[in-house]
């Protein structure tokens, strides 16, 4: 189903099956963990005051990046992640701006991750959110639960195990989206150990949380009932403070954007969600008593959800302990994109009599708290500057990682993640596809190597952004590009355009180069 050419599969398959029989040791587990809409700081191990005391223990026993990239958006860093291309390079997000394909089907010569680890034995598990073209067991995947309704964590409507729908759950249950994502993760691996003790597994475990709606479960949420009424501007700094007395790299607080609001704008909606939504960073002091109180909440949302997620991942740890499992997985745990300033209402609509994070109700970040999520960088969610696109990066794994608690610096890409588990697999991409942009992550695993990738690119929503040598150009829509030196300025605080515009120039013309150079591999089918 993924080739064009079926001896060229078949050439293919039989090549990596040779190569796998020659690289024989016993290989990891490998167990991806992605997190939804999650801010740079948002865990414990990254300056946050929301309880993750599991993801601080990967953290402490293994590394923390600093400087790691997504693409910015869901669908786009999902298709990166399990391919090792850009998106636009396999048809999974567009150019605004320039002729090319349309978002669409991938190219035959980009199979996910699960068809090139096949032939290096290794079974093959998706749990939680999709957002990539086809479906999971059509794309190689031996099992499957799909969660694709992402409007509702208590009843979602649409769900499918191995493909196939299940009934709608019935509202009122005691179903929980990320708790029923734990429970199907660890039937897979149970059924793994009963059926399949011999094989190595690969397990895609995508949480829909933190992702808007802001549901939680009532016990999670009243961890966090007072901790948030000192407003975004007190909490920001304080994480601030607190990254620094982690050990990261000190990098300026930037400025908030006052007048930087959701990317998609829906009025109506506001009318809905009424008088104590606001949809820009307003000072906390400006806002009236009732604002304060709903805004606050509507952080406890945001990290009881983190909470229950962190809580969920802790029983899944447990299971690979209990197996034997745990000292030979290799766990990544990372975020789609940054934190999001989107208010909207969708799925069931908003409800404002029920209680906040319930069912009936609809309630977003917003910028506000997003700004705070993305600490110490601006912007959010979809834009192409740091705070867009920087996520934490965890990774953890007792048998091939044996430094603890250390910190990598060196800027690395979601497009990495699959070169890594390919070589650690003893697996390779198809031998026709075009040389995979992402590389290897296993030099990290001993120290920090000083140069990774030549350089770093992003397009999305018409915002484009390339990273080279410590310096990056970036811009939004039909704005100037900007230019910073990131070694120096990581917040992106002083635009050096107008003081350096050969570097700036050089940088846009290999955006522009590199762009037209995807859309060439995206019109290539295969």
């Amino acid at each position: 189903m993924f080739f064009a050419n079926p001896s060229q599969a078949m050439r293919t398959l039989l090549f990596l099956a040779l190569f796998s029989l020659a690289h024989a040791d016993e290989k990891p587990n490998v167990l991806v963990i992605l997190a939804d809409d999650l801010g740079f700081s948002d865990l414990g191990c990254y300056g946050s005051e929301i309880q993750t005391p599991h993801l601080d223990a990967l953290a402490e026993n293994g590394l923390r990046f600093t400087n790691f990239y997504n693409t910015a958006r869901c669908w786009p860093s999902r298709a990166s992640l399990m391919t090792g291309y850009y998106p636009q390079q396999v048809q999974r997000d567009v150019i605004k701006g320039r002729k090319g394909p349309k978002r669409g089907k991938r190219p035959s010569w980009a199979p996910l991750a699960p068809v090139l680890l096949k032939p290096a034995g290794y079974r093959s598990y998706h749990i939680g959110k999709w957002h990539i073209d086809s479906t999971p067991i059509a794309a190689g995947f031996d099992r499957s639960y799909y969660l694709g309704d992402q409007s509702r964590f208590f009843s979602p409507q649409t769900h499918h195990l191995d493909d196939k729908a299940l009934p709608p759950v019935k509202k009122g249950s005691d179903f929980y989206a990320t708790t029923e994502l734990a429970n199907r993760t660890l039937a897979f691996l149970s059924e793994h150990e009963e059926k399949h003790p011999e094989k190595p597994f690969f397990t895609y475990l995508a949480f829909a949380a933190p992702h808007f709606p802001l549901h939680a479960l009532p016990s999670d949420i009243a961890k966090y009932e007072k901790i948030y009424t000192s407003g975004w501007e007190k909490l920001r700094a304080k994480r601030h403070q607190e990254m620094a007395a982690l050990g990261f790299p000190k990098i300026k607080l930037s400025p908030v954007m006052k007048d930087l609001g959701p990317p998609y704008h829906f009025p109506d909606h506001l009318i809905i969600l009424g008088e104590n939504e606001v949809n820009r960073p307003l000072p906390w002091n400006s806002l009236s008593e009732s604002q304060q109180a709903f805004q606050a909440k509507k952080m406890a949302l945001h990290a009881a959800m983190i909470d229950r997620m962190d809580q969920e991942i802790g029983r899944v740890i447990s299971h690979l302990k209990r197996t034997g499992r745990f000292e030979n997985t290799l766990i990544f745990f990372l975020s789609d994109n940054g934190a999001s300033a989107e208010i909207m209402v969708r799925g069931d609509g908003h409800d404002p009599a029920a209680p906040m994070g319930s069912a009936p109700t609809y309630l977003c970040l917003g910028p506000g708290w997003s700004t705070t999520a993305n600490t110490p960088f601006r912007k959010h969610k979809t834009w192409t500057h740091e705070g867009g696109i920087s996520t934490p990066l965890i990774a953890h794994w007792p048998k091939g990682i044996t430094v603890k608690n250390e910190f990598r610096h060196t800027p690395g890409h979601i497009i990495d993640i699959l070169p890594t588990v390919l070589d650690l697999a003893g697996a390779m991409p198809l031998l026709d596809s075009p040389a995979l942009p992402g590389k290897n992550l296993v030099p990290f695993f001993k120290n920090d190597p000083k140069k990774h990738h030549d350089f770093l690119w992003w397009s999305h929503e018409g915002h484009n952004a390339i990273q080279q040598d410590g310096w990056k150009a970036v811009h939004s829509h039909e704005e100037p590009w900007e230019l910073y030196h990131l070694t120096k300025d990581r917040s992106e605080t002083e635009d050096l355009a107008k003081k350096h515009p050969k570097k700036l120039q050089k940088l846009s013309a290999l955006w522009k180069k590199k762009a037209g150079e995807y859309l060439a591999d995206a019109e290539n089918r295969g």
